[in-house]
């Protein structure tokens, strides 16, 4: 069994809220942590039609538990209305929840109680390559880190698992939800977002492409970002002499989404599409590092209108990260992360390849990317 990073330490002293994607293993997870806790899943039908008819049940059936013991609600966004027990029972009974999710937004959305400040916020990521044993690096960039989809026996098993999953999201996510008027376009607009993943966000451009406006297309980015679908990754716009780009770039959450969208499999190293997917998976396994260390907020990227560029951005340009799935780094590759040097002069410089050895080169540091994530995981690229 996969041992995950994340150990919902937090419950200890206190509630917690545990977002995460369809399919990252939230249920797996909470149930192999806390085995003997109660235990209410939502999606069990009987469960959530009695909760569901009859709210305060939960608070009944809770009364004699001690306080600091452990209750789980899991997808406790079906029946947002059991929040106003579960704050009861926080207040008056010490008990201690973790309440888990595919997304926030449908609570938000339903203006219910969210227990004000009293839970903690958890964000469970797809697999990352410390978690997996024998970590093959060519099988993440073609298949995504979700467990179901890493782990798939065969490609044509990876390809209808991928497809159930995005026919589930729109269907349950979006369409149950109503979170958009018309499903066409919004099935579209996902498919254009796969074209510009990793890429600057052009809201006008996204929007001719998908036949919709440009505000209408903003609000599906948040939808995406708020489901936790994809990410959001602002511009480093600290200048000095450069004049920097300031738009936001978007990733999809799992780099198997963009895969089955733009249709791409068995990509192989050498291939323009398995640099754009070897990017990707880098720039995921960043952002579950720094959202497993509470340093979300510390990552950008770097783009100057003359076209000097860098992947990735880590605090107040300590680090500074560029990503080439080549075979062997050259002085050409090193140019954006020469051009940031000029201005930020303390910042440490990588550049990730498919190198065979790690290097240093023009003062900066050579790394085949699972040395990187070797690195990366043992708190060596930052550690704030």
């Amino acid at each position: 069994m996969i041992q995950r990073f994340l150990k919902i330490e937090d419950v200890k002293y206190g509630s917690v809220f545990l977002f995460g994607a369809r399919q990252t293993g939230k249920t797996t997870l909470l149930l192999s942590l806390f085995p003997g806790s109660h235990f209410y899943d939502m999606l069990e039908y009987d469960t959530y039609e009695r909760l569901r008819r009859n709210p305060s049940l939960l608070r009944q059936e809770l009364q004699d538990c001690e306080p600091g013991e452990v209750v789980i609600i899991d997808e406790i966004q079906l029946i947002p209305e059991l929040l106003n027990e579960v704050h009861w029972l926080i207040s008056r009974k010490d008990i201690h929840f973790i309440l888990s999710g595919s997304s926030a937004r449908k609570l938000k959305r339903k203006g219910v109680n969210t227990l004000g400040g009293r839970a903690v916020r958890n964000v469970l990521y797809p697999l990352v390559s410390d978690e997996v044993p024998d970590f093959d690096l060519v099988k993440a960039v073609n298949r995504g880190m979700l467990p179901t989809h890493y782990l798939a026996p065969d490609d044509h098993q990876l390809h209808k698992r991928l497809q159930a999953y995005v026919s589930v999201y729109l269907k349950e996510e979006i369409a149950a939800e109503a979170l958009v008027r018309r499903l066409p376009s919004f099935t579209r607009f996902m498919e254009i977002a796969a074209l510009t993943n990793g890429e600057i966000v052009n809201y006008r451009n996204v929007a001719q492409d998908c036949g919709i406006d440009a505000k209408t297309v903003k609000e599906y980015f948040n939808i995406l970002e708020q489901t936790l679908i994809g990410y959001i990754v602002p511009a480093f716009s600290q200048t000095v002499k450069r004049k920097v780009n300031k738009a936001p770039r978007f990733y999809y959450f799992d780099v198997g989404l963009p895969n089955y969208l733009l249709h791409r499999s068995n990509l192989l190293p050498g291939s323009e599409d398995f640099g754009h997917a070897f990017e990707h998976l880098l720039m995921q396994e960043i952002i579950a590092y720094l959202g497993y260390h509470d340093l979300e907020d510390t990552l950008s990227y770097w783009h100057t209108y003359t076209g000097y560029e860098v992947d990735a951005v880590l605090g107040d340009a300590q680090v500074a990260i560029e990503f080439k799935s080549c075979q062997e780094v050259k002085s050409k590759h090193l140019r954006g992360l020469k051009a940031f040097k000029e201005e930020h002069h303390a910042a440490r410089l990588i550049i990730v390849s498919m190198d065979v050895l790690p290097r240093t080169f023009h003062d900066v540091e050579v790394m085949p990317a699972n040395y990187f994530l070797q690195q990366l995981w043992q708190g060596k690229i930052y550690n704030r």
